[in-house]
């Protein structure tokens, strides 16, 4: 299957399974080789191996969503956006490593719940990184500290080595979706401009940070069978989440309560108001037809979603009239007033 993983219908379920979980451990070895990267940086194959297992370990297996899969599947977007020609033409061995890097620990050791929940709970990592980025500080920090422990770069320059791990940071940072906006208004002024150089360093970071922003969201751009599994999935870590908060008497999050929410209608709203306006975009620097075959999905998939929640809301509607009318003739066989029996 590795020789596919280029491709944008790969399987990472089936993959998962054929690697008996070790998916993430198994694509970005095959992907630093593919690369060259570990020739380039003269990298232990023992250690690589090594820091990538502790990132899989880290990851929680009982998160419907966020688990080593996800990284898995967000590797491998990013390796197919990287093999784009816009960007081939351009990116250094350090751009694509820092790039595979930031996408395989992106969610790293995630909780399962959201930053709202860490700080309504009190929870120690929102006290430690002051309410900001919670999440992603974890995961940047995580990662610096399963790299440090791998000693995966000990052979390279100090001074190098703190530079790729505030690279990685800032990289691994911009998945934070409270900064979508950010950086879709960024993206939009450059391009609008057109004054991005990806013979400049600092240009190339930024279109890493768009690439693994789009990486980290781009499940409603894959085929439906795939596209669907991965949105019930982060639908009911939602759910699990709001059920927590129930239980608690906590105030329940947007999207968590499994009683007023629907999956389509999540799945509606969220590629309509996050997906598609950073996809447009996406699409506008990498050329329409480099990224149809997405766009084509996410536009599929959208209509395909509207199809299931009219059919939610036509079952809803009746099963209310059902109800109505069970209702009514309960009323009428009931003794009026003044009858009864004698």
């Amino acid at each position: 299957m590795l020789m596919k993983a280029a491709s944008w219908s790969f399987d990472m379920f089936l993959f998962d399974r054929l690697t008996n979980g070790n998916s993430l451990v198994s694509l970005t070895c095959h992907l630093f080789n593919f690369h060259g990267l570990i020739q380039h940086f003269q990298l232990d194959m023992v250690k690589l191996r090594g820091f990538l297992v502790m990132v899989q370990e880290d990851y929680h297996n009982q998160n419907p969503y966020h688990n080593a899969v996800h990284a898995a599947d967000v590797t491998q977007a990013m390796h197919c956006y990287l093999r784009e020609p816009k960007l081939a033409v351009h990116l250094t061995r350090r751009d694509i490593m820092l790039g595979l890097l930031a996408a395989s620990a992106h969610d790293v050791d995630h909780p399962g719940v959201n930053q709202p929940f860490l700080i309504k709970t009190h929870h120690h990592l929102a006290s430690l990184y002051h309410n900001s980025s919670v999440l992603e500080n974890h995961h940047w920090r995580s990662t610096v500290g399963m790299l440090r422990e791998s000693g995966l770069f000990a052979h390279l320059p100090m001074d190098e080595r703190l530079q790729m791990e505030r690279d990685l940071g800032s990289l691994i940072l911009a998945t934070d979706i409270s900064r979508q906006n950010e950086f879709l208004s960024q993206f939009k002024s450059h391009l609008d401009k057109g004054d991005l150089c990806l013979e400049e360093a600092p240009h190339r970071h930024f279109i890493l940070q768009i690439a693994l922003k789009c990486a980290d969201i781009c499940n409603p751009c894959r085929v439906w069978d795939t596209s669907k599994r991965w949105s019930e999935k982060v639908c009911e870590e939602f759910f699990k989440q709001g059920d927590m908060e129930r239980k608690w008497r906590l105030e329940i999050s947007p999207l968590c309560d499994r009683y007023t929410q629907t999956v389509p209608n999540i799945q509606i709203g969220f590629m309509t108001f996050v997906v598609e306006p950073l996809f447009m975009e996406w699409a506008r620097f990498m050329g329409y037809t480099h990224l149809s075959p997405m766009l084509g999905h996410l536009g599929l998939n959208k209509a395909s979603w509207r199809g299931l929640q009219n059919e939610l809301e036509a079952g809803s509607a009746r099963a209310d009239a059902a109800a109505a009318a069970a209702a009514a003739d309960t009323a009428d066989d009931s003794p009026e007033d003044g009858e009864g029996p004698e």
